[in-house]
């Protein structure tokens, strides 16, 4: 699935994502504008991508502290460019790697 393809979905369903890996959920919620459920979705995950996700949403949140430590714990430095930008740069990369959803 491209980026394009995830952002047509993004206008296409109205209230829950279609079946996507868990740290696509919540990029999916945190674009509708749920921080809340964006961040319910990967706090308690163990895996690297849901913990990307979880410091972007820190890091839009304003707790740099709290960002930092999961950008640590993903052996990522802290990300310094614009918050959109980072969104599809996250988006891209777990669309990349996944192979989910049906291709355009």
């Amino acid at each position: 699935m491209t980026l394009d393809h995830f952002m047509q979905l993004l206008d296409g369903h109205k209230d829950d994502p279609p079946p996507l890996p868990r740290a696509l959920q919540a990029l999916w919620y945190d674009k509708k504008g749920n921080w809340e459920k964006a961040h319910d979705i990967v706090q308690n995950a163990n895996d690297g991508d849901s913990s990307w996700v979880h410091a972007y949403l820190h890091r839009k949140e304003g707790d740099l502290s709290n960002a930092r430590y999961w950008y640590r714990r993903i052996g990522q430095p802290e990300c310094q460019i614009a918050l959109e930008k980072e969104w599809q740069q996250i988006a891209r990369s777990l669309l990349m790697r996944s192979g989910s959803g049906a291709r355009p």
